[in-house]
């Protein structure tokens, strides 16, 4: 399929604007991480907690961050919160290689005492274990003289979490009355609930820890995956192509990578994982749509032998021009779906995907071939040079008789 036919854009006379555009991004970037004391880290790379917690209604933000801000280590934590759901994600920075379990139980027991009944003795039913709930059906039903089997009381118990964490519970009871009629769960099991449990209006959902070295090595091994990445990239198109068109290539991705990290710094986005994902991803993508390029450049030197290199570019990219637009154009109308409908938890992602597929494409045609062009021409200047001083009369020696 062909969107164009025949076009005689002269894309290499148009290069200045975009070569201008990359220089003040770049600059920007490069502005923002040293005004910023380098990339804004996430959890996963600098240490920390998180905790994801589900609310029965929609979640009260500034109390929670009110509660949570005067008792955690490192101030006011990030709390975001998903989008069409009652759910929320805490997350704390690490102060310190023992504070992972410590930040973790302050927010816990700031949520208990702030949504919860911390004091009262009795057991959240829905922040709680199954040897738990079995201990208070045992406790409960000896004070009331009615002593259940172990069996029915373990069967009870795992009833009870069942139908809390299936859904449309999720996690999350509105009220004991909830567990009648469930297999296992006796009238006596429910008066043991009702007298020594309640139900908070939030659930702890999931719990994750990383701690400070585990973060460094992980900062460590993505700065790595990258490099591996466009070395690994850089041999291969050496190798199918010529290594003038591998270095260009890599630069390009370079410049792409470098662009799209310094529009997240100034955009204030974390550099997490799942943003290291996009930016390999988009590695892959943009090396891809270059190679399409040199293969189309490679194709016609054979057949356009006579056009100059900057008039047979401009061919080759009017040839795949089409294709370029094609691919680039869905594959971006997918990443602006996610940036709009993903959400805060894959903001970061969306929006490294959708940067990087602008730049990686514009940097195939307007900064990748000037660099093929530029390369070859100093390699011909230095052949002429060369072979100048060696065509030149050697000074000082008489002529052979």
């Amino acid at each position: 399929m062909e969107l164009f036919k025949d076009t005689n854009i002269d894309f290499l006379g148009k290069k200045w604007p975009f070569i201008i555009l990359s220089a003040l991004l770049l600059l920007g970037g490069l502005g923002s991480l040293i005004v910023k004391g380098g990339p804004r880290y996430g959890i996963d790379f600098k240490g920390g907690a998180l905790i994801y917690v589900k609310f029965a209604q929609a979640p009260p933000m500034e109390k929670l961050r009110s509660a949570l801000g005067s008792r955690l280590p490192g101030g006011t934590p990030d709390i975001q919160e998903i989008t069409g759901t009652n759910e929320v994600i805490v997350g704390t920075e690490l102060h310190g290689d023992r504070s992972a379990d410590e930040a973790r139980k302050i927010i816990v027991d700031t949520l208990a005492q702030t949504f919860g009944q911390a004091g009262s003795g009795k057991l959240d039913l829905n922040n709680t274990s199954e040897s738990d709930i079995a201990n208070l059906i045992r406790l409960a039903t000896q004070r009331g003289g009615q002593t259940l089997p172990e069996d029915q009381i373990v069967e009870g118990a795992k009833s009870v979490l069942r139908f809390r964490n299936s859904a449309p519970q999720s996690g999350l009871l509105r009220s004991v009355d909830q567990l009648a009629g469930q297999p296992g769960v006796t009238p006596q099991i429910i008066a043991a609930l009702k007298e020594g449990a309640f139900v908070s209006p939030y659930a702890i959902r999931n719990t994750e820890v990383v701690g400070p070295k585990i973060g460094n090595d992980l900062r460590r091994q993505a700065v790595l995956a990258t490099l591996y990445a466009l070395a690994g990239m850089l041999v291969y198109i050496a190798m199918r192509f010529e290594w003038v068109s591998g270095v260009a290539a890599v630069i390009a991705v370079l410049h792409d990578t470098l662009v799209t990290v310094g529009l997240l710094s100034i955009f204030n986005f974390e550099l997490s994982l799942t943003v290291v994902a996009a930016l390999l991803t988009l590695v892959g993508y943009s090396m891809n749509d270059k190679i399409v390029v040199f293969d189309r450049v490679r194709e016609n030197l054979r057949i356009l032998k006579r056009e100059s290199l900057p008039n047979l570019i401009n061919i080759s990219v009017n040839q795949t021009l089409s294709r370029t637009l094609l691919t680039g154009g869905l594959t971006f109308l997918c990443a602006v779906s996610l940036l709009i409908f993903g959400g805060p938890v894959l903001r970061g992602f969306s929006f490294a995907f959708v940067v990087g597929i602008i730049v990686g494409t514009y940097s195939s045609i307007f900064i990748a071939t000037p660099i093929v062009i530029l390369a070859n021409r100093m390699i011909a200047d230095r052949k002429k040079a060369s072979a100048a001083v060696s065509a030149a009369p050697t000074r000082g020696r008489a002529p052979a008789k």
